[in-house]
């Protein structure tokens, strides 16, 4: 009887692990991206990077493969976008949200750089975690 029991919450758990998660918690995701878009169209790098998570821990991968920690993820970012005419201007669309528990979310999404001589474009996938009462990305794969 405790098998079937563990069974049970086992497969409840599961099935509800993936869920849009709600209004509020929407909001302030949609606003950490908002926050990030207006600073990078600024050309502020720093304030874009308070979305990560201020960590060693922190995970980048991108073209060149994966980047750990906050310090490192920001000089990639320096040294990818070393001035506005690099970064251009920035736009996201969010394609889904998944909240997994109270305090992970997962992320897909697109970004478009508009720049004087091309346009690159590609996808993401983030996680954030809710650390000290606020939403931060913890892991971000971009291509």
């Amino acid at each position: 009887m405790k098998h079937i029991i563990l069974i049970v919450l086992l497969s409840t758990t599961l099935l509800s692990a993936q869920r849009p998660p709600n209004a509020k918690i929407s909001k302030q995701v949609m606003g950490l991206f908002e926050s990030q878009v207006n600073a990078w169209n600024r050309g502020d790098l720093d304030a874009f990077m308070v979305g990560y998570w201020n960590d060693e821990r922190l995970v980048f991968v991108g073209s060149k493969g994966p980047t750990y920690g906050y310090e490192n993820t920001l000089k990639g970012y320096r040294s990818g976008y070393p001035d506005r005419k690099a970064m251009g201007q920035l736009k996201f669309d969010i394609l889904e949200l998944r909240q997994w528990d109270y305090r992970t979310i997962q992320v897909f999404g697109k970004f478009t750089l508009y720049r004087e001589k091309d346009t690159p474009r590609g996808h993401f996938t983030l996680l954030l975690r809710k650390i000290k009462g606020q939403w931060l990305i913890v892991s971000d794969h971009s291509s």
